[in-house]
């Protein structure tokens, strides 16, 4: 775990970049107390370490299907696939997909174990951090942590999203969703290790898998939360997520900047979709 410092930063933005309807500002000053974060994305070992400890079930799992981006699918499995969604067709719904199986029952982690896990759920995330003695991060604890010791950059690193010339992150390189060049080294997921660090020790903050944190979803998060530690802590539909994922691309998902939110709802599972852990101090 890394131990991050009590202080202030500015959280939000107000780029054109960013999505209104998100809530990603105004952006405000908070103040936040010390806490530790790890610098990774919990991973596939960590999360079968999980298991065979406690034997739980994902949602995914007891639902018995998880969604699966198209291009990542064997062509036996897609075959298999009866239900493709019309708004977002380029993910599939393949049963028995889930963390240990991402891409259906003809795949497997066995060379991904220091992949992040997917396939989780925000409440199989909350099982995770009770076994585990952690916790989630808050929305803040998450901004303030990646965004690295830097003041109002786009990224985690600045605000040029290669730096002299080397990918710094695991997005969409391509035309979104039928042409993935892979140019930054991956197609799905990328060890939770790639790439650069972010100022404070933290990897893979910005792309690979979207990141559940504890907050309850609301646009208006910047306008209800308090100045010092924000938390939403009201029970709503959806839980914020973090950090955007392997399938971003600034055409249709922009959100891999360090201000974007997006959210789904606590039960839902997706291959792109993880977690990170933190630990209050004190």
């Amino acid at each position: 775990m890394v131990t991050i410092p009590a202080g202030e930063f500015m959280m939000g933005t107000d780029s054109p970049e960013g999505f209104p309807a998100d809530g990603e500002g105004p952006a405000r000053m908070v103040a936040m107390d010390a806490f530790q974060i790890s610098p990774y994305a919990v991973t596939n070992a960590d999360f079968k370490a999980f298991v065979d400890a406690t034997g739980y079930i994902t949602e995914a799992e007891r639902f018995g299907w998880s969604y699966v981006f198209h291009l990542l699918v064997s062509e036996e499995t897609k075959a298999m696939v009866a239900n493709v969604p019309q708004a977002v067709p380029w993910w599939l719904v393949v049963h028995g997909a889930y963390w240990a199986a991402p891409e259906g029952s003809d795949s497997s982690i066995s060379e991904r174990m220091n992949h992040p896990v997917i396939h989780i759920s925000w409440n199989d995330a909350q099982a995770y951090c009770e076994w585990a003695g952690v916790r989630l991060p808050t929305e803040a604890e998450w901004e303030y942590a990646a965004r690295g010791g830097l003041e109002r950059k786009t990224y985690p690193w600045g605000d040029l999203l290669k730096q002299d010339g080397k990918h710094q992150c695991n997005i969409w390189q391509g035309k979104f969703p039928v042409k993935n060049n892979a140019s930054d080294g991956y197609v799905g997921t990328a060890p939770v290790d790639a790439y650069e660090p972010n100022g404070y020790g933290l990897y893979n903050v910005s792309g690979n898998v979207w990141e559940w944190c504890s907050d309850g979803f609301t646009p208006a998060y910047h306008q209800v939360t308090p100045a010092k530690n924000p938390h939403y802590t009201k029970k709503t539909e959806k839980r914020s997520m973090r950090g955007g994922s392997y399938l971003c691309h600034r055409s249709y998902c922009n959100r891999y900047r360090v201000a974007a939110r997006s959210s789904n709802t606590p039960d839902s599972s997706t291959g792109n979709c993880g977690f990170r852990v933190a630990r209050s101090l004190g």
